[in-house]
């Protein structure tokens, strides 16, 4: 293979596609929202510079991808942090684990998502909407939320999914930077807002029991289309 094919190229094995080299819309994306009250602490030890937390607060995520162009329906779950860059309010995007490579090796390679492995899953059950997380046989996290309890404002959960996110992109001795991409062209189909629960269970590989539930603050259910922006660098750690 000459060297002019090699830089054409997005991703390895050289000679199978991977992933698709554009931008992906995602099609009936519907999330699970648990946002709550953490341990201080235990946040500020996670979070990087330059970015500053003010509650400690975390959002519990899964996410069922209905239909994603190059990629099938897949599950994700993560935790997200609130937080600010300068005069900016976003989210740090602590942990997350999904149950497609492509998806998980494009997040890595192609932004600052840091995507592993994982089995989620999202479903209702006897009035209840059901989020898991589990690492191999090992049950990671439970959510549950009362279905389609109280309607929710379109407007509202479109601001809610659409902050700026953050995350830190590392290949080593070439790359070490903060990152920042958002979601854009959105459709909110349906949200809702209820009372919650949320479990986790310490995992060594899945650690989100590091940051503890002290108290369920909030939560939603929303159905949506949305199309993800690329990941631009807004802080170089390897320049001092």
């Amino acid at each position: 293979m000459r060297a002019e094919e090699v830089r054409h190229r997005i991703s390895t094995p050289l000679t199978t596609p991977v992933y698709p080299p554009r931008a992906t819309r995602f099609t009936d994306r519907e999330y699970l929202n648990v946002v709550y009250r953490t341990d201080p602490e235990a946040l500020r030890a996670v979070v990087p510079e330059p970015l500053e937390t003010d509650e400690p607060l975390v959002r519990f995520e899964i996410m069922k991808m209905g239909d994603v162009e190059g990629y099938g329906p897949y599950l994700e779950c993560g935790q997200v942090i609130p937080v600010r860059h300068g005069a900016e309010r976003g989210e740090y995007l602590h942990a997350m684990h999904l149950d497609n490579f492509a998806a998980t090796a494009a997040g890595r390679e192609l932004s600052a998502y840091p995507k592993t492995v994982g089995t989620p899953a999202l479903f209702p059950d006897n009035g209840a909407l059901v989020g898991t997380l589990d690492y191999g046989t090992q049950r990671v996290a439970t959510a549950t939320m009362a279905y389609k309890w109280e309607p929710m404002d379109l407007d509202e959960a479109r601001a809610q999914i659409t902050v700026p996110t953050y995350g830190v992109k590392i290949v080593p001795e070439l790359v070490c930077a903060l990152a920042r991409t958002e979601i854009t062209d959105v459709t909110v189909k349906g949200a809702w807002r209820g009372p919650a629960r949320l479990e986790l269970f310490a995992h060594v590989m899945a650690p989100f029991a590091d940051l503890p539930v002290r108290e369920v603050v909030s939560a939603s259910h929303i159905l949506t289309d949305l199309t993800l922006a690329p990941a631009v660098p807004v802080h170089d750690y390897l320049a001092g």
